[in-house]
């Protein structure tokens, strides 16, 4: 870990704007992501959360602003400068996104392997290290096809840590899945945490697992940050929106309005 850093502030991100052609999808996004900390991105379809977090792990480049990662100025940077820091970050996407033609424990050797001059060997005991951690102890053989959905999540988590990353990223980990596998996730997404300090960014509109997981929250209403908090600071926030979200009321608008249209053409992940 480096600890050149001494500021808490792991991720600082100074009036983003993210635009695809014309359409802004993120206007003047402000926020500090505390060092060793789970920061919820929450909001509804199409506000701009997995948007925000593609521009935080650094797949795409915003049209204005700046985010710096551990002091450092991420947006700015050529692109191998940028490959040395997304080493230190671990992507959980959704669907796991595990190659299907290599067994589990090849996929989360495939970073080790790529990225380090490590023997073999010593690759083969990461990856047993890493598959026990999310109790995927013995399932280096399997195939992805082989695996529940809550497993193939947890073994993506795996290759995500597999370069002991400083921060983690999650797009809705627990998509699909059933609330017992859901919680078990949850859990494990805290054990990181708190085993390795951690800094953990998750993208989700599952309630339960905010309030498992969050130690602070980002509420996100039409690409604009309305609230950070803790989850209880932002249920005294009095705004229709969070107020609509955290009470599950439907919108006044019916499904064939042109709001609805342009929520799902827009970023609907």
């Amino acid at each position: 870990m480096g600890m050149a850093v001494t500021s808490d502030t792991m991720v600082d991100v100074n009036d983003l704007v993210v635009k695809y052609g014309d359409r802004t999808v993120l206007q003047d996004i402000d926020l500090q992501i505390h060092r060793g900390e789970t920061f919820v991105i929450l909001g509804g379809s199409g506000c701009g959360k997995s948007t925000l977090l593609r521009n935080l792990s650094g797949l795409m480049r915003p049209h204005s602003g700046r985010i710096a990662i551990n002091g450092d100025d991420f947006t700015a940077m050529s692109d191998n400068e940028r490959v040395a820091i997304r080493k230190k970050m671990g992507m959980c996407f959704q669907g796991s996104a595990l190659f299907g033609s290599m067994t589990v424990g090849d996929n989360v050797a495939l970073p080790l392997r790529e990225h380090t001059k490590l023997e073999p060997s010593t690759i083969d005991i990461m990856v047993k290290i890493k598959l026990e951690l999310v109790g995927l102890s013995g399932f280096e053989d399997y195939m992805p096809s082989e695996l529940s959905g809550g497993m193939k999540k947890r073994a993506g988590l795996a290759r995500a840590m597999a370069m002991d990353p400083d921060i983690i990223f999650y797009d809705e980990p627990s998509a699909g899945l059933d609330p017992i596998v859901a919680a078990g996730l949850d859990e494990l997404i805290r054990k990181m945490q708190h085993t390795f300090a951690l800094t953990s960014v998750v993208v989700t509109h599952e309630m339960e697992s905010v309030k498992l997981i969050a130690d602070r929250v980002c509420m996100l209403d039409k690409g604009r940050v309305i609230a950070i908090g803790t989850l209880e600071e932002l249920q005294k926030v009095d705004h229709p929106f969070i107020e609509q979200f955290f009470e599950r009321r439907p919108d006044a608008y019916g499904e064939d309005s042109a709001d609805y249209h342009e929520s799902l053409t827009g970023d609907t992940e």
